[in-house]
């Protein structure tokens, strides 16, 4: 199989990181490597670490992404507006990728997957996340 580019290894991280949320919200028991395994057709690092990191950092994730959405908390968005944003912020915060690559990676998945209301939340959030780094 060809190798997937970050970008398309983003979407398979996103689709792990609703599923194993939409699975917690219904108390459903999983293996995060059978999720894995499920949505993802190659075996890849840079995939088992940042939905292990993210899962690993949520609380410290959430409490960032609170502090950022004005009059809003992180668990009143959708499951798919959740993943990616606990992604963008664990790339911005936890890992090598420069962050405006990390920024846009997530508003671009928000364009595609989120309405325009929740995508700029997005983005302000991010990008707040990242000036006060």
């Amino acid at each position: 199989m060809e190798q997937m580019n970050r970008s398309e290894l983003r979407k398979l991280i996103m689709t792990i990181l609703y599923q194993i949320n939409v699975y917690n919200k219904n108390k459903m028991t999983y293996q995060i490597e059978d999720i894995i395994r499920e949505v993802s057709p190659i075996e890849n690092e840079f995939v088992k670490e940042v939905v292990y990191g993210v899962l690993d950092k949520k609380k410290e994730i959430d409490s960032l992404a609170n502090t950022y959405l004005a009059g809003w908390t992180i668990d009143r968005l959708g499951n798919t507006d959740q993943a990616i944003l606990r992604m963008g912020i664990y790339e911005l915060m936890y890992t090598e990728t420069p962050d405006v690559v990390a920024i846009n990676e997530a508003v671009e998945l928000a364009k595609n997957y989120s309405d325009d209301e929740v995508k700029g939340m997005i983005n302000s959030v991010l990008d707040k996340i990242y000036h006060n780094k």
